[in-house]
């Protein structure tokens, strides 16, 4: 019996890959693939808390060949439907074997998901920032032939290929070879490129592909460089034990800073008229929360009020802030967020349904969870959460990928 048992069609805006050592290398041009260097997993988290023991860290190849053996065992493979929410990270099933991932999708019993790395977010934003546009290029290439081939086994793996969006004139030809590669969706940093603002017009050329070919552009936590300032953890106090599966782990004090940057990119681009521009133009905010979306749009709306009458920018918008928001954004609550009072608060466009599988923090019952939030809503309510805005999202294409 699936996971999922709702009854409804469920697609889930949040799901991973979970990226083998030499993954992003082995994808790579050679002209750089000697300057990206393996994964080390930092404080060895994502192995040792994944209920995987990779005996040997010294031998991370060697390792991962006797965890592949156990994925194919006989004795995994027949528990696996009744221990699919709980084997996290490498543990679960599909996490890094293409092959396996059809498997898990008809045991979690969701209609498609949104497959995300987990380690490169981060790094792709810093290769953005560096200096090195070359590199940067040649990195987001690889990372999006590693995602397409991963979802390519699965008309129901929908991939986010990254676009740096730091070169203004290389930007446009990268995002159309990110949407001819297939992409679901188009992956930017949600944090300010490194020279200029993300409702530059100089990168209408992308806003404008994307909205023609029905591709949402997306955020995911971990693409905004550094969240706070680190003197804000030097606290004299110890270090408090933190969620594992990507390096987007955060503790509390983190988890206070996520929206900001998402926050700002957004408003920036609805004054500066992107959204009023590309009317066709779908965002999604992934793994960055919810909750805080009522009070920014009200935000966005008294900066309205309070500077439209001396900002032209402003005058010429047709809509208010947050029918901008209804219309072309949607956000993935957590699952300790409540649905329920976004939706009351918000409107039921803006939410969408994740499982972060197979990450520790997506939780053993995310629907349950959601269930328990989504309280006495309506049955079109949870249609809108579960189906209708991820098909929104997604252009209106999801039949036409589904059936592919």
């Amino acid at each position: 019996m699936a996971y999922n048992s709702t009854g409804l069609i469920v697609h889930d805006a949040d799901a991973h890959i979970m990226e083998t050592p030499n993954w992003l290398r082995d994808h790579a041009d050679p002209s750089i693939r000697e300057r990206i260097d393996s994964l080390t997993y930092p404080g060895g988290n994502e192995l040792q808390q994944s209920a995987v023991l990779i005996e040997d860290r010294d031998d991370l190849d060697a390792g991962f060949e006797r965890l592949t053996e156990r994925h194919r065992s006989p004795e995994y493979r027949a528990v696996e439907e009744a221990e699919i929410m709980s084997r996290k990270n490498y543990a679960a099933t599909g996490s890094y074997l293409a092959e396996d991932r059809s498997r898990a999708l008809d045991m979690l019993g969701f209609a498609s998901q949104l497959v995300f790395n987990t380690f490169y977010n981060s790094r792709l934003h810093d290769w953005e920032h560096s200096g090195d546009f070359e590199f940067a290029v040649g990195a987001a290439r690889a990372h999006n032939r590693g995602i397409a081939e991963f979802c390519s086994v699965d008309r129901r793996l929908l991939s986010t290929l990254y676009v740096p969006l730091a070169d203004l004139e290389r930007a446009p030809a990268l995002a159309n070879e990110a949407i001819e590669m297939g992409a679901g969706a188009l992956l930017i940093a949600s944090g300010c490129p490194p020279s200029h603002s993300p409702s530059h017009v100089g990168l209408d050329p992308v806003w404008s592909m994307a909205a023609d070919a029905g591709v949402p552009i997306v955020f995911h936590v971990g693409g905004t460089g550094q969240l706070l300032d680190p003197n804000y953890f030097a606290n004299g106090l110890p270090v408090p034990p933190d969620f594992h599966g990507g390096e987007e782990n955060f503790r509390s004090v983190d988890y206070m800073a996520i929206p900001v940057q998402p926050a700002q990119t957004l408003a920036t681009m609805v004054f500066d008229g992107v959204f009023e521009r590309f009317p066709n133009l779908r965002v999604g905010v992934i793994e960055q929360g919810a909750i805080w979306v009522p009070s920014w749009m009200r935000q966005m709306e008294s900066a309205v009020d309070a500077f439209s009458r001396h900002e032209e920018r402003l005058q010429k918008l047709s809509l208010r802030p947050s029918e901008y928001v209804k219309r072309q954004m949607k956000f993935t609550p957590y699952p300790t967020e409540d649905v329920g009072w976004i939706v009351e608060q918000a409107g039921e466009e803006v939410v969408l349904f994740s499982s972060d599988y197979p990450h520790v923090e997506g939780g053993r019952r995310p629907i349950e969870r959601f269930e328990r939030s989504l309280g006495n809503c309506s049955a079109e309510v949870r249609q809108r959460f579960y189906h209708d805005n991820f098909d929104e999202l997604m252009g209106g294409r999801l039949s036409a990928l589904l059936a592919a």
